[in-house]
């Protein structure tokens, strides 16, 4: 009768432990979505700068798969932009053949188009798709 008792209890804490486990993944999965959402008052116009964006190197690609592109903060220094990944707050190297010549931006703020460092494995480290300065840059 013990013995069942303890396997029982083993049963339910690793029951417990399982379901833990699923919630702070759930939990970390929405999170990170979140992340790439835009403001409400600034979807519109984000998501059409955005669809239409292409890279300005390859006037045939696209910038942006909706996760990639966002307001950032930049700056000018020694004749290069630098622009702040969101994810890691890193200050990227932004190649002068990827700054927006073409367009301005939709709001007055730098955008820049990058994959967050988790996907770095399917890019060059610290790649950038795109920029566009701020009007107040």
């Amino acid at each position: 009768m013990p013995r069942k008792l303890l396997d029982c209890a083993a049963f339910c804490v690793a029951s417990i432990l399982i379901a833990f486990v699923i919630v702070v993944f759930i939990g970390a999965a929405a999170n990170a979505q979140e992340q790439h959402k835009h403001p409400k008052q600034d979807e519109e116009i984000h998501n059409r700068f955005y669809s239409t964006w292409m890279m300005p190197d390859d006037p045939h690609r696209s910038c942006c798969n909706r996760r990639d592109c966002y307001p950032t903060e930049a700056r000018y220094q020694d004749g290069v932009w630098y622009a702040k990944r969101r994810e890691d707050g890193k200050w990227l190297r932004v190649p002068a053949e990827k700054v927006e010549q073409n367009r301005d931006s939709p709001d007055g703020r730098s955008h820049i188009c990058a994959p967050p460092p988790s996907e770095s494995s399917s890019y060059a480290p610290d790649t950038v798709f795109c920029f566009k300065e701020g009007g107040g840059a």
